[in-house]
């Protein structure tokens, strides 16, 4: 199971490169640990284009990163998207890249896998993945984007209560109105998407690494940005 990190894991803070300012959500760790005793892999799949704007060093991404396991407990990928929009990389949501290595670094088919996020672009990201999409709406979260998603929770909880169900059978929906194309030909990826590699099953104690990454080249448009 894969979340989003800001907005859904912790609070969103814009471009944020202080472990100190990481704050989970309620009801964040009692979700993940209770997915952990289900014996279900979890991991990260976050949009982090700070690094490619100069605002956030990798250092620092790692630092928050490390945090976010400090306060969250160990995940078993960590799959961070450093580019910016203008990079056309095949990584960054609604993209799928993100989606698909977490997969495969977790040795799982992307069919097999839930997103979890807070934003249209999370679900776009799974759509496109093959993955099944789950929005956790907050006060960012558009009305629209909430009518397009397939499934709705009000919290993490009740996004893992769904995630636990059968998938339900939906039709083909379309992409929230607005959204960017989804680049997929690996022409118009500028690196490879950048993660930590899982150390141990989700099982275990100690945490895989949080993310380095390799840096390239809004309000809610981008704060995660977006997630």
């Amino acid at each position: 199971m894969l979340f989003d990190r800001d907005g859904t894991l912790v609070e969103d803070v814009p471009y944020n490169a202080d472990p100190g300012r990481v704050r989970p959500v309620p009801g964040a760790r009692r979700a993940l640990d209770r997915l952990r005793r289900a014996g279900v892999p979890v991991g990260v799949v976050t949009n982090q284009s700070g690094v490619a704007r100069g605002l956030v060093s990798p250092d620092a991404l790692e630092d928050v990163n490390r945090r976010v396991e400090e306060l969250l407990g160990p995940f078993a990928v960590w799959a961070v998207c450093p580019h910016g929009e203008d990079d056309r990389c095949a990584c960054r949501k609604p993209a799928p890249g993100l989606v698909l290595h977490a997969a495969a670094v977790l040795g799982v088919d992307a069919r097999d896998c839930v997103v979890v996020g807070d934003i249209g672009r999370d679900v776009e990201a799974a759509r496109a993945a093959g993955a099944r999409g789950i929005l956790v709406p907050t006060p960012v979260t558009l009305p629209e984007e909430v009518a397009a998603a397939p499934e709705v929770a009000a919290d993490l909880a009740a996004a893992v209560d769904l995630a636990l169900r059968p998938a339900p059978v939906f039709p083909d929906l379309p992409a929230s109105p607005g959204a960017p194309a989804v680049p997929t030909s690996p022409a118009e990826s500028t690196a490879p998407v950048s993660t930590a590699p899982a150390s141990a099953a989700s099982e275990s104690t100690t945490p895989a690494s949080p993310a380095s990454i390799v840096p390239a080249a809004t309000a809610r448009a981008d704060t995660e940005e977006p997630a």
